[in-house]
């Protein structure tokens, strides 16, 4: 099969690293972003910048997006690519984003209809991981497309995972993302109960990195929580709480019980309440920093 051409939706944090990946896989990448100095730095490595969303379709075999929400997904879908009125059979549409599974779904249905191939194609990972391709895909979808994607996603990341049908992508990037977002806040609140004890926190963390409790969360946000190091995000606090949001909202749609990443999500709302939404999502311990110093005063 000859080397697919890809288009690519969204150049934000992950974005713009996964287009630097494919061109220096060799793929033909043709990029937009409503930011224009986005396309001006991936074109600089090769990619050909897109003025029109609607010629892409006819440009390429695949596109990828990475965008911010499923309904966004949407809107590029059917509305900026014209792909419900002008579908282009055997088209291939690998959503990256962190998505809903039942928006998912319906929208693999909907273009199934129409001849096109929809895979929900999550990625775990940080923007620092996706810089060094230390991420992978988790992708939900006709398992036949996904075994005809792998070479993409090999270019992309260290590794990709099928999950089973459709949603079923976007549905392990939640559960994956929940685990994380109470890590996070675990350490957060290990970290506060140590500086009430009288320990420097910095050597807190030392010992909770060599201990039994020690999870990748400690070298991706451990420091900066110590240091109050905030700038320059690697996600923000504003996405991360979005995302949060999704899970709790998806959770309640399938009558399941997560309380703890309930908490989590009103520890979030509270440090966006006070404008914390551009800070990198470690800011959580800030919601301890605030409990201790109302305790105090």
């Amino acid at each position: 099969m000859k080397t697919p051409k890809i288009g690519f939706i969204g150049l934000g944090l992950m974005g713009g690293w996964l287009v630097k990946h494919l061109l220096a896989a060799k793929y033909t990448v043709h990029a937009f972003d409503l930011d224009p100095e986005k396309i001006v730095a991936v074109a600089e490595h090769g990619a050909i910048p897109v003025s029109e969303l609607r010629d892409l379709p006819s440009l390429v075999d695949v596109i990828i997006l990475s965008l911010p929400n499923s309904k966004i997904v949407r809107q590029v879908v059917q509305t900026d690519l014209n792909l419900f009125a002008q579908p282009k059979k055997d088209l291939i549409i690998l959503d990256s984003s962190t998505s809903d599974p039942e928006l998912s779904i319906e929208l693999a249905q909907e273009l199934a209809s129409r001849g096109i191939h929809f895979l929900d194609a999550s990625i775990s990972g940080t923007s620092e991981m996706c810089a060094v391709k230390d991420t992978i895909f988790m992708v939900g979808g006709q398992e036949s497309i996904y075994e005809q994607c792998c070479p993409i996603f090999a270019a992309m990341a260290r590794e990709s995972v099928y999950m089973g049908p459709s949603g079923t992508g976007a549905a392990i990037k939640l559960v994956v993302n929940l685990v994380l977002s109470i890590n996070r806040m675990g350490m957060a609140e290990g970290l506060t109960l140590a500086k009430k004890a009288g320990i420097d926190q910095l050597k807190a963390l030392e010992v909770l990195k060599k201990s039994a409790a020690f999870s990748k969360a400690m070298d991706q946000k451990g420091y900066r929580m110590v240091h109050r190091d905030f700038y320059p995000p690697i996600g923000h606090l504003t996405t991360h709480y979005k995302d949060v949001q999704l899970m709790v909202s998806y959770a309640a749609s399938l009558h399941c019980p997560v309380p703890l990443i309930s908490l989590n999500a009103q520890a979030l709302a509270s440090e966006l309440s006070k404008g914390a939404g551009d800070r990198d999502s470690s800011a959580v311990i800030c919601f301890y920093d605030g409990l201790i110093a109302k305790r105090q005063s």
